[in-house]
């Protein structure tokens, strides 16, 4: 019962890993705050999780991260405090770099990267005030090695690596500890949402997609990660795993086996 009576703000809690973290989460009497931009979405995830009474929901929009610090104001008050921030909210990609329109790069950094850099600052200065917290981030094993029709998708997780270790190592005497958690396939809806090159969601499942690792299996090895302060952990099945460790110790046999990928 780590996450006891914990204060757990989640977002891209509406589906997929967001709300398989809500119910596993609830379970052991934390209390959360539950947030994307489905307002709907997210009261059913309340009502499928134990104690929904002790669950607040604030719809946000990542991509409109200049207002994401009234948003933190917001969520701090809800229960007095926040002890985690879950960063899980984003959007992927399906489509090749000379066919993805700048705009679809611009939204897909926009709501990836900014929208999480803008409301982690903005509870940053109540972690360190109050010389405690956790940050956890939903990167991606495309967060570590670019692959295929996905430039703008594996450009914005590699960004929140790059961040996020910067301020691990800025407010380690804060006692702020910071989690990257990097899935590989997860069967969520994550394929169906992707955007194209003219910035429309693909509308169909990915076969690697819909034959990846359940979002209850993903979300219980995250908690895992998270309980243990765990800098960094990749979530994903063997192949996937493999390449991270190819990529640092072969790099061009990784950059001959990415070419040989399917990119239609």
């Amino acid at each position: 019962m780590y996450f006891f009576n914990k204060i757990i703000w989640i977002t891209g809690a509406s589906s997929g890993i967001g709300k398989a973290l809500a119910i596993k989460l609830s379970k052991q009497q934390c209390k959360l705050i539950l947030s994307s931009r489905n307002t709907a979405s997210l009261e059913l995830v309340k009502q499928s999780c134990d104690y929904p009474e002790h669950i607040k929901i604030i719809p946000l929009d990542l991509e409109n991260y200049t207002s994401l610090i009234l948003k933190a104001a917001e969520a701090i008050k809800a229960f007095g405090k926040i002890d985690i921030l879950i960063n899980n909210g984003g959007i992927s990609q399906r489509s090749l770099a000379a066919e993805t329109n700048i705009h679809v790069d611009k939204r897909i950094m926009d709501i990836n990267y900014l929208g999480t850099v803008s409301l982690t600052k903005a509870i940053l200065p109540h972690f360190i005030e109050k010389q405690e917290g956790q940050f956890v981030t939903t990167t991606s094993i495309v967060g570590k090695i670019g692959t295929p029709l996905r430039s703008s998708y594996a450009a914005s997780k590699h960004a929140l690596h790059g961040f996020f270790d910067s301020l691990r190592a800025e407010n380690h005497q804060n006692n702020i500890a910071v989690t990257l958690l990097c899935p590989g396939f997860i069967n969520t809806n994550i394929s169906k949402n992707a955007l194209i090159g003219n910035g429309a969601p693909q509308g169909k499942m990915d076969v690697a997609t819909g034959n990846g690792m359940s979002p209850e299996r993903c979300a219980k090895l995250m908690l895992k990660a998270i309980k243990n302060k765990k800098e960094e952990v990749c979530i994903a099945g063997a192949k996937e795993k493999l390449g991270v460790y190819v990529k640092r110790f072969f790099p061009r046999l990784l950059s001959f086996l990415i070419r040989k990928l399917s990119v239609t």
